[in-house]
């Protein structure tokens, strides 16, 4: 709102008048421009809704901001110069951002952790779901994005190695839609459709894609054509606001996700059971799938009261992974065959503030509350074996595996951001969280983080973070391990003592500099001491990862990241060294050797997911309709081997973009786009099977080749 004046109301008057005379003294009404209408009763001019939600935006990410902690952005053109612009799936965006290495099943490791990423949309936290091979997200609702990671402020908690902060595409930005089809090598096809405009108080984004594509999951074999790999993907997504007035709004999220995927075969392994009278089977003919579902929705008030800013959110979430087995492949070969589903719903709310005390104090806070249903249900044919593991019988026997679950989560946080001068900024506070679910928890998590600004170049920042990290509760793994013993399926070790939640200190501390306005460089360092670290390994047939906790461990690590754009030429350049430890595994003991307990016991050794040395980069240059890009992927291999003492393979891979915009019209656009992925066909082992928590190999992608058509309307 802008307050009433005298001089507003003789501006009104003003422009009313130059409008009229602009007519030519016109005395038709219908075309005649008409001035802004004060209200009545006050003299309130109202501004344009445009204006009103961009400044509620602002304040929105006034009320959860970094606070200090490292930030890396990805602009909207930065997301349509990447290979494959917005069509790439969403973890290959994250991963051009520094310190982010890749892994097998679309996973991501931020500063040497195992997943622990938070995602947030709009200021509003989004419930996990089960991990598996699909991206739940579509790179192409987003606006911008960003990582922050390091020594968090107060109001991040539990998943803290780092933020993915969201910014949709919305309706009054849009104002149209596009369709899109795009396809090429391993028979991928993906049509895609987005639309967002204004109605009145009403904005709205809403985008949908369908993907079919032989490339489900990586390639557990080195060839360029995988076996049995077909995925099938469809992904629907909304965003709706609607303006109360000048000072609030109500936001709606949906989304609904849903993916199946064939489990890719290796040829010519060895059987080793007996089914019946079989004894032998083509591996390359095993017919394995895996089902998943992602369901959320999200609702928002967003309040201004001047120096008062107000979030409240409720969200609920679905989220299944169904895994079908080849019941008498997986007999032959592996002498257990699991149909495994898991679920989880959860539902809660989030409340965050934050008030300008005076020009030196913001006080910010928040509360939070998830209430988590997971379920498994498990049925596993096995056969009767003895102590040594040998088979007996040659028919199977059927064991029900089913637990249910309810975790709790709870947390406050109260902080202050003083600037006792100009150049710098003190932001301190704490958070209290309690979980509620396999094992009772709480800690009080102390935060700070100093901002200092010695000239207009130059930001320099510190931070320290105490950190709270329940395991995910619907990953934990609760096989009932006697169930099992004198089976093909027993444990050599039985003990299972429950995984608890990692607590850790965390110190971060780097600095930025724009060398020249169009050129800034970053160094940051960080140093984590934990307890209770949690790590998940790929344990069973089932391909979702369970959690478990090493007694003590360390991450350290530094990063470099330079960017540069002038007169439609841009480059960036991210370099990241990490080391990742943990000693003496203390829960899920039954998912391991007895052999590696006893050495890892003794021996800090690396995290199955440590790589030493990560790198991207890429340039684009625009002009005239026409946009040409390329980016690179580096990194030296994740470990491998009895208890990870081994490192994997290296590698580097080139993508290869361009496109072109065909003008039609103001609005409409034809455009048109050619990709080509891994250009050298570089053929790089992500993992060879071995390593702790590993089950089976996977290869990167070769070379693809891609095309585009998309029309703006």
């Amino acid at each position: 709102m802008i307050k009433p004046n005298t001089s507003s109301k003789a501006a009104l008057f003003v422009w009313a008048l130059l409008a009229f005379h602009a007519t030519g003294q016109d005395t038709d009404t219908a075309t005649k421009p008409k001035p802004p209408t004060p209200q009545p009763d006050t003299g309130v001019m109202s501004l344009p809704e445009v204006d009103i939600i961009a400044r509620l935006n602002q304040v929105r990410d006034e009320i959860v901001p970094s606070l200090g902690a490292t930030e890396y952005n990805i602009s909207k053109e930065r997301l349509e110069s990447q290979a494959r612009g917005v069509n790439a799936p969403f973890n290959e965006t994250v991963l051009r951002l520094p310190g982010v290495a890749q892994d097998s099943f679309g996973q991501l490791h931020v500063r040497g952790e195992h997943a622990n990423l938070q995602y947030r949309i709009n200021g509003v936290l989004l419930p996990e779901g089960i991990s598996g091979f699909g991206q739940e997200l579509d790179t192409r609702f987003v606006r911008d994005m960003s990582l922050i990671t390091g020594a968090l402020p107060a109001q991040f908690g539990y998943r803290t190695a780092g933020i993915i902060d969201i910014h949709t595409k919305s309706g009054e930005a849009a104002n149209g839609g596009e369709i899109s089809l795009y396809g090429g090598s391993y028979d991928t096809l993906k049509e895609s459709f987005e639309y967002g405009t204004t109605v009145g108080k009403l904005t709205y984004f809403i985008t949908g894609s369908a993907l079919h594509s032989g490339l489900g999951i990586e390639n557990p074999t080195s060839s360029a054509r995988p076996l049995h790999d077909y995925t099938n993907q469809y992904k629907g997504f909304g965003y709706f606001s609607y303006l109360i007035d000048d000072s609030s709004r109500l936001s709606l999220i949906l989304s609904g996700g849903q993916s199946s995927f064939q489990i890719p075969n290796s040829p010519n392994q060895t059987p080793g059971f007996t089914l019946g009278n079989l004894s032998s089977f083509d591996s390359s003919s095993l017919n394995e799938h895996q089902t998943e579902k992602n369901y959320y929705g999200i609702i928002a008030y967003q309040k201004n009261f001047g120096d008062l800013n107000l979030q409240l959110a409720a969200f609920s979430r679905f989220s299944s992974t169904h895994f079908t087995p080849d019941w008498v492949g997986d007999l032959i070969f592996n002498g257990v065959a699991s149909n495994v589903n898991r679920s989880i719903v959860s539902n809660g709310f989030q409340a965050d503030a934050s008030c300008k005390v005076n020009d030196k104090h913001t006080l910010r806070g928040g509360i939070s509350f998830t209430a988590e249903s997971a379920k498994v249900t498990a049925s596993n044919s096995v056969f009767s074996a003895d102590d040594m593991g040998n088979q007996l019988d040659t028919m199977p026997l059927t064991i029900s595996d089913n637990t249910n679950k309810m975790g709790y989560l709870y947390g406050v946080y109260l902080q202050d951001e003083w600037k006792p001068f100009d150049k710098l900024t003190i932001n301190y506070g704490g958070r209290f969280d309690v979980v509620n679910a396999y094992v009772n928890e709480n800690q009080f998590s102390p935060r700070i983080n100093i901002v200092f600004q010695p000239g207009k170049a130059t930001t320099l920042h510190a931070g320290y973070a105490r950190y709270f990290t329940p395991p995910p509760l619907e990953l934990v793994q609760q096989s009932s391990v006697n169930k099992y013993t004198n089976t093909t399926n027993a444990s050599e070790v039985t003990q299972s003592s429950p995984v608890r939640s990692e607590r850790s200190h965390y110190f971060d501390i780097g600095l930025t500099h724009k060398v020249t306005p169009e050129f800034q460089i970053g160094l940051d360092g960080y140093y984590k001491i934990a307890k209770n670290q949690l790590d998940e390994g790929q344990f069973g047939q089932a391909l979702i990862f369970s959690p478990f906790n090493y007694n003590t461990g360390r991450i350290y690590g530094a990063e470099f990241a330079a960017n540069y754009e002038k007169n439609g030429f841009a480059a960036y350049l991210n370099l990241a060294y990490s080391v990742a430890q943990g000693k003496t595994i203390t829960s899920g003991q039954f998912q391991f050797g007895q052999d590696e307990l006893d050495y890892i016991s003794t021996h800090n050794v690396y995290l199955d997911h440590d790589q030493r040395v990560t790198g991207s980069f890429g340039m684009s240059y625009s002009w005239d309709g026409t946009r040409v890009s390329a980016d690179a992927i580096y990194g030296t291999g994740l470990r491998k081997g009895f208890a990870n003492t081994q490192k994997g393979q290296g590698y580097a891979t080139v993508n290869l973009g361009i496109e072109h915009a065909f003008k039609l019209s103001d609005r409409r656009q034809l455009k048109l786009r050619f990709d080509v992925v891994n250009l050298f066909d570089k053929i790089y082992e992500l993992r060879d099977g071995s390593g702790i928590g590993v089950g089976a190999p996977q290869f990167g992608s070769r070379r693809g080749v891609y095309f585009g058509a998309a029309y703006d309307f």
